[in-house]
């Protein structure tokens, strides 16, 4: 089952998109005097809600796949089922807790000078505010505007409280995935490479980390794909295009952790609950990986494809042109 966030009223609606494309609006599918009816209005509700709320979705949206051609013309005209370009929002436009997880592939690694290898998972926590929907532009900030990257990513979305968990059980604490760009000013990364005491090198990376918390710097979406129609993440596959161009190419099975065991490590210490989100870190491939750098220009386009979740696109504006969205 996919899921989204339909921004038809603040903070959005629970929909679903459908086989052939289509957007439902669950709320308005909903049979009144049934259990449908109680079906919370937005997505994070719905994972609140835990098992039964999915089940309760996943009943509506089969009814529908199997509704008549009229039945789904009447829906249609009632607004209950749009086309599949609709105004999105991510699908969790509010999460209480963003963890990062970085160095996470190894072909990232080896482009980034050969960096060692971490002994566990890294990580870094992001501004919930910097979270933008799929398809809106996003604006290159005017204060550090002229080295803004790309990391394409797939995301985890938790689906029930999550702490302390084991590895074993880790993968039964997500409701689903999407898919997610950690964009990244990368004005401070140098001063980071060049510095040569333990507390420069902690000052530098901290201003660096911050570099990744500007508005619009986590696009999600734009679906969360149900974690029943993903067995194993580490089959997936992972693209981004910058303007057509391929430049970031991986399987999820290079990833120097598994997503349980990035999902055991950081809730050692951190709760996470229901919507809340893990971006599992970026392959080969990013812009000031390579030689010469290739940062973010007004009007590009980064697509960040991820096969069976799908494409989230963002576009930039140079940094004197409000966002469009």
């Amino acid at each position: 089952m996919q899921l989204v966030t339909i921004d038809d009223v603040p903070g959005g609606s629970v929909g679903a998109r459908l086989s052939a494309g289509q957007i439902l609006h669950l709320g308005r599918a909903a049979r009144a005097g049934t259990i449908e009816s109680w079906l919370p209005t937005t997505l994070q509700g719905l994972l609140s809600a835990g098992t039964e709320g999915l089940d309760v979705a996943r009943r509506i949206v089969q009814r529908i796949e199997l509704a008549s051609d009229d039945e789904r013309a009447t829906l249609t005209e009632q607004g209950t089922l749009t086309n599949a370009t609709i105004r999105l929002l991510s699908p969790i436009p509010n999460p209480s807790l963003i963890v990062a997880a970085g160095l996470s592939y190894r072909s990232h690694l080896r482009e980034m000078s050969g960096t060692p290898a971490p002994p566990h998972p890294t990580g870094f926590l992001k501004s919930p505010a910097s979270v933008w929907a799929p398809g809106r532009t996003v604006r290159l900030p005017p204060q550090a505007s002229e080295c803004v990257d790309f990391e394409g990513e797939l995301a985890c979305i938790f689906g029930r409280t999550c702490h302390n968990v084991a590895e074993s059980e880790a993968l039964s604490y997500l409701a689903g995935y999407t898919v997610a760009n950690d964009i990244s000013a990368r004005d401070w990364v140098r001063a980071v490479w060049s510095a040569a005491a333990p507390w420069e090198a902690r000052l530098t990376w901290e201003v660096n980390i911050m570099g990744k918390q500007l508005p619009g710097f986590t696009p999600l979406g734009p679906v969360l794909t149900t974690t029943d129609a993903i067995a194993d993440p580490a089959e997936l596959s992972l693209e981004t295009r910058l303007n057509g161009q391929v430049v970031q190419s991986a399987a999820v099975s290079d990833l120097l952790f598994s997503i349980p065991q990035m999902i055991a490590h950081f809730s050692k210490w951190y709760t996470f609950r229901p919507g809340d989100v893990l971006l599992t870190g970026t392959p080969a491939g990013v812009g000031v990986g390579r030689r010469p750098p290739l940062f973010m220009r007004d009007n590009d386009l980064v697509e960040v494809q991820v096969d069976r979740i799908g494409t989230l696109a963002t576009r930039f504006a140079g940094s004197a042109v409000h966002p469009a969205g």
